[in-house]
């Protein structure tokens, strides 16, 4: 009996040493260069959902329209020894919920033709499995004024910063809304459920967007 409890005991310690080991991997990240060709992405999607990111890349090049992905993170914090960045790509960050992640950037801008950082709320979408119209994230980025600084007045204009954290919700077309959750509930009565066809959960969304994040642009 106690042999039995005894294995037990270390059976469990093992696998939470385990589940600890790969959490940590998973949330502590070192990158000594990392290339992202045109129009291709890198996705960093860890097993463990909502969860916060810290990663440090040392040398960070992006071709144009790259993108650096982080979906399932509420919060991530970004270290760029070193980038160099076409004239479009993108650093996207949204969790599992609609909301975009809350970012924590450091970077020295080498060369820099266009950053988009998006960390807005995603739509509610009305007749699928979802969530509501997500909040956006908090974006906190720093520049190393030893490299490229950037601007965000011009857009057509090189070393452009563009950080978008508005909420989810205000692209949503009510009327086309309406119209997809008719839809559903014909299709429902013509299967003879006589409810609500693919509306999740019985709940349909409403158009109030969610809340805006905030962005905060500094040099160090």
């Amino acid at each position: 009996m106690m042999k039995g409890k005894l294995f037990l005991v270390i059976a469990s310690l093992l696998l939470s040493g385990t589940w600890a080991y790969a959490s940590l991997q998973d949330s502590v990240q070192h990158i000594k260069k990392l290339e992202i060709r045109q129009k291709k992405k890198k996705n960093f999607n860890t097993r463990y959902r909502d969860s916060t990111l810290v990663l440090t890349i040392d040398t960070l090049i992006m071709h144009d329209k790259a993108s650096l992905e982080f979906f399932g993170k509420k919060k991530v914090k970004l270290k760029v020894h070193y980038a160099e960045i076409a004239k479009e790509a993108y650093m996207i960050g949204t969790d599992s919920k609609n909301n975009g992640s809350n970012m924590d950037i450091e970077i020295h801008f080498a060369k820099l033709g266009a950053l988009y950082v998006l960390a807005g709320g995603r739509d509610a979408n009305n007749g699928t499995r979802t969530y509501p119209n997500g909040n956006g994230g908090n974006v906190s980025f720093r520049y190393d004024q030893a490299g490229i600084i950037p601007q965000q007045e011009n857009k057509d204009q090189p070393a452009y910063l563009r950080i978008d954290t508005k909420a989810g919700g205000y692209r949503v077309n009510p009327q086309s809304d309406l119209y997809n959750i008719y839809s559903q509930i014909g299709m429902g009565i013509r299967s003879g459920g006589g409810r609500l066809g693919a509306v999740p959960q019985g709940q349909v969304y409403s158009g109030s967007p969610g809340r805006d994040g905030k962005a905060t642009v500094e040099g160090f």
